[in-house]
């Protein structure tokens, strides 16, 4: 049987700041992010499965990703654990939804967070192959599982 990839897009707002960084993006801003979360798996052969011919229909991947994802992180502030201070001072005033992270809340860290978030999710049989995160309209991270191993 033949494997295939399937990909669902989504769109979210997020603002984030750079620790250290030596330029604009020490600040906060913002950004429209377009991800796109491919997975991999056979189609489904069951005559009677109402899903006949799906990898996973779209909507089943929807339900993984908004709520993890895109309901979590959009119109939210994501800020290095490391800044925690300077933003938890104001969080009552300007930052309602402000998400503390481990990392450098990079695109590049980002989705190898998602990644984290995405797999343990998937349904037995599908496989997340590959998480791109457009931060600009030209520019974007990209993981893929086989890049992993």
């Amino acid at each position: 049987m033949s494997k295939i990839r399937v990909t669902k897009m989504f769109e979210f707002e997020t603002a984030h700041a750079l620790h250290n960084y030596d330029g604009l993006c020490r600040n906060v801003h913002g950004h429209t992010y377009k991800l796109s979360v491919t997975i991999i798996g056979e189609p489904i052969q069951d005559e009677n499965s109402t899903k006949l011919g799906m990898v996973m229909d779209f909507g089943n991947l929807k339900q993984i990703v908004k709520p993890n994802i895109v309901d979590k992180f959009d119109h939210s502030l994501l800020v290095n654990k490391k800044e925690e201070t300077k933003y938890m001072e104001t969080e009552n005033l300007l930052f309602k939804r402000l998400h503390i992270v481990d990392f450098q809340p990079t695109a590049e860290n980002m989705v190898i967070h998602f990644s984290e978030i995405i797999k343990p999710l998937l349904p037995d049989g599908i496989k997340l192959f590959s998480i791109k995160l457009h931060e600009t309209t030209n520019s974007y991270a990209e993981w893929f599982a086989d890049d992993q191993e």
